[in-house]
């Protein structure tokens, strides 16, 4: 069945002069209006589209990409406030409504907020909340230790950044783990670094383990090759300008290094890093 709010792959059942409508199942056929339908496209094929309501309150389909679907939460700009609500940009035709009942906080046209998209229990339609503490919980957690997650930073705290797991939990990534400023809505990759007592959960950002040191070593071997195979950067680099240059921590380039060290594929001077030549 096609979700709104969703990704929805769905058949070309009719061509229209305006556009093409598309099998909906228990919705109906739905319309991609002309200006989205790819070239090419004719009755029969499949096509990925997001669906959502109109403005005359008809679903309608579209490939524009939103800023985020159903579950999401997102980082969004108010671009008009009423009496009842205010509008944040998603990346749509139509923008997204966010009730008075649901905000939090005072909108202003022009600011971002944190929110949730939802679908509107009376209306069927999209809509977001700031209610986040509704969605938010440790009591069951759905993620375990060394697990890759996806964060979006919440707030800052006197410890670290906040984050907000998979959409779910809340964990705390610290300010030591971090070697770039971070910023609210920002969404970033990691891992579950540490599961605490009530469920209290560190993350950290990038691959865990191996996989990061992986990860890392290519990228350390390519930036080699690219600078005619020395890099002026060791053990004793400021962390700051080792994350600037290579996008990783101190610890991770030095974890990667001795690898390539013991792999015999660099070996280090006095002044920094030098490839092998095979």
């Amino acid at each position: 069945m096609a979700e709104i709010g969703q990704y929805n792959t769905l058949k070309v059942v009719k061509q229209v002069d305006f556009g093409m409508y598309l099998d909906g199942g228990e919705l109906g056929e739905i319309l991609l209006p002309k200006r989205f339908v790819p070239r090419g496209l004719t009755t029969g094929d499949e096509i990925e589209v997001f669906l959502y309501h109109d403005n005359e309150n008809r679903v309608i389909a579209t490939t524009l990409k939103p800023k985020g679907v159903v579950g999401d939460i997102v980082y969004l700009e108010a671009v008009g406030t009423t009496d009842f609500g205010a509008f944040l940009d998603m990346g749509l035709m139509k923008d997204l409504f966010l009730p008075l009942s649901q905000q939090e906080s005072r909108i202003y046209k022009g600011s971002k907020y944190l929110v949730k998209i939802v679908i509107d229990e009376m209306t069927g339609r999209l809509a977001a909340t700031e209610r986040l503490w509704k969605y938010i919980s440790n009591d069951e957690l759905t993620v375990k230790e060394l697990e890759p997650v996806d964060m979006i930073v919440q707030r800052r705290t006197d410890t670290g950044y906040a984050v907000i797991i998979n959409n779910r939990h809340e964990g705390l990534l610290y300010y030591g783990d971090v070697f770039r400023e971070l910023h609210v809505g920002d969404k970033v990759k990691g891992f579950i670094k540490k599961i605490h007592e009530f469920n209290k959960i560190d993350v950290a950002l990038g691959e865990r383990g191996y996989n990061r040191v992986e990860g890392e070593t290519d990228k350390i071997l390519r930036l080699l090759k690219e600078n005619n195979g020395y890099l002026p950067y060791h053990d004793k680099s400021d962390p700051e300008e080792i994350y600037e240059f290579f996008g990783m921590s101190k610890k991770t380039f030095k974890m990667s290094t001795g690898a390539l060290y013991k792999q015999r594929k660099i070996e280090f001077t006095q002044t920094g890093i030098k490839l092998i030549e095979e």
